[in-house]
């Protein structure tokens, strides 16, 4: 996310800061540096003269000429505009006091709209919401049928009428029943167009009239950069929207759509995609995402990410096993398996701060954890918790069962008896004196 951004910025503001004084001259080297960035990361021309021309004012500032570390307080500044720019806080979704509260979902044909809608529905689940589906996208083929399937994964209703219907009664429809199904929230999925239409716009604002949404959220895809923000300007003429749904922001390495669309519509960013699966969908906080782009990481979401993932009570209890030195397969299965739940590795990496950039951007093969879990759920529950009893014979069995084979049974139980040997020495007292050293194989795949 924001690679290309990330590290030129990273680049300019890593050289101000192991400089114990910084000039003028410094500041607008560095000024001019920041501003090619942000042009090419496609944002928008006038945001970024301005957020070039309020660093460089505060930077020149006393604040940061006269102090003992001038680069980090260049960085905070850089770290306050950006998340400035990009909305200052999280702005959330208004839910009414009399359900359902209806969302109304806009955008081009292509920007993931139906994908956005199902996201949100999982999202409002975890919330403890009950939502409901509205098919009213009536001219894309199998659009209807996308938000059965989708609704379906989910266990949500999907409201849909039969052919020939237009999409404003489908749309008042579909939230009279969710009134009478007792659900929270109606979430509508209208008709994208290839491009900016009346017909389009006129349809949306009969839809709007008609059931009077709480909020209207415009899904625009951040991977078309400055045609993302030029389509939001126009249906902020045409449709006054109340806050934007950026999708596919796992895959954009460039990051202006997100760093203009605040700036140039006055609307904030509500939530972003951040992956293909339907729980990769989070509100959109600024100031984390600026931490992101500086290459501080995002603690808060991880920590959000954990304790939504986390059962704390066999939290506790794997504590206790591990000071014991009773770990087992069963308990490491647990935790690979929790682990996964917060997302792909390389996304939780990309949370810490203080990764080296090589280590964010390796490639983490997660076909490989898959082929830990096979193995250890080949295993018996007997073997899991004794894999001293693992025996020639045994191990044929558990490679054969989980598609592997001998030696990779055998890698990963002698990984596993070295884990625990750590866990015996912290176990014994042992660990008081510093952290034992890894043996090297044991940095090398698996854990």
């Amino acid at each position: 996310m924001f690679d290309t951004l990330s590290d030129k910025l990273q680049g300019v503001l890593g050289g101000l800061k192991g400089q114990g004084h910084l000039n003028e001259e410094d500041i607008n080297k560095a000024m001019r540096e920041i501003r090619l960035a942000l042009l090419e990361a496609d944002v928008n021309f006038k945001v970024v003269k301005q957020f070039v021309a309020a660093v460089k004012e505060r930077s020149l500032g006393e604040e940061v000429l006269e102090s003992l570390t001038p680069g980090q307080q260049v960085i905070k500044i850089v770290h306050e505009e950006l998340s400035r720019i990009m909305g200052s806080a999280s702005t959330k979704l208004t839910f009414s006091p009399r359900p359902p509260t209806v969302v109304l979902m806009v955008g081009l044909q292509g920007s993931g709209k139906t994908t956005a809608c199902a996201k949100l529905a999982k999202f409002l689940l975890k919330q403890g919401k009950r939502p409901e589906l509205i098919a009213a996208d009536i001219y894309r083929p199998a659009a209807v049928e996308q938000l059965k399937v989708l609704g379906g994964k989910l266990q949500v209703p999907v409201f849909s009428m039969e052919d020939g219907q237009d999409a404003v009664t489908i749309a008042k429809e579909g939230v009279e029943e969710a009134a009478r199904a007792g659900r929270d929230v109606a979430i509508i999925d209208t008709a994208g167009r290839l491009h900016i239409d009346e017909k389009l716009m006129a349809e949306l604002a009969d839809i709007r009239a008609r059931v009077k949404p709480h909020d209207i959220l415009l899904v625009l895809d951040s991977m078309t950069g400055q045609d993302a923000v030029n389509v939001a300007e126009q249906f902020m003429e045409k449709v006054n929207f109340d806050g934007v749904v950026l999708t596919k922001l796992d895959g954009d390495a460039r990051g202006g759509a997100a760093l203009s669309v605040k700036a140039v519509t006055g609307k904030p960013i509500k939530f972003a995609s951040t992956g293909e699966k339907l729980d990769s969908f989070e509100y959109f906080h600024p100031d984390r995402m600026a931490g992101r782009i500086l290459g501080m990481g995002d603690m808060m979401t991880l920590i959000e990410k954990a304790q939504a993932t986390v059962d704390e009570k066999k939290a506790a209890e794997l504590e206790a096993k591990m000071r014991k030195a009773q770990f087992t397969f069963e308990d490491f299965l647990e935790q690979m398996q929790s682990m996964r739940k917060m997302g792909p590795l390389a996304g939780i990496l990309s949370m810490l701060p203080g990764v080296p950039k090589e280590l964010k951007q390796a490639r983490i093969d997660e076909r490989e954890l898959d082929r830990v879990e096979a193995i250890i759920r080949s295993m018996t529950p007997d073997e899991r918790n004794r894999p001293e009893i693992i025996s020639g014979s045994r191990r044929r069995r558990i490679a054969m069962g989980s598609g592997t084979d001998v030696q990779s049974v055998n890698q990963l139980i002698s990984k596993f008896k070295q884990m625990q040997k750590l866990m015996k020495q912290f176990a014994g007292g042992k660990g008081g004196k510093g952290m034992p050293k890894l043996p090297p194989e044991m940095l090398k795949g698996g854990f």
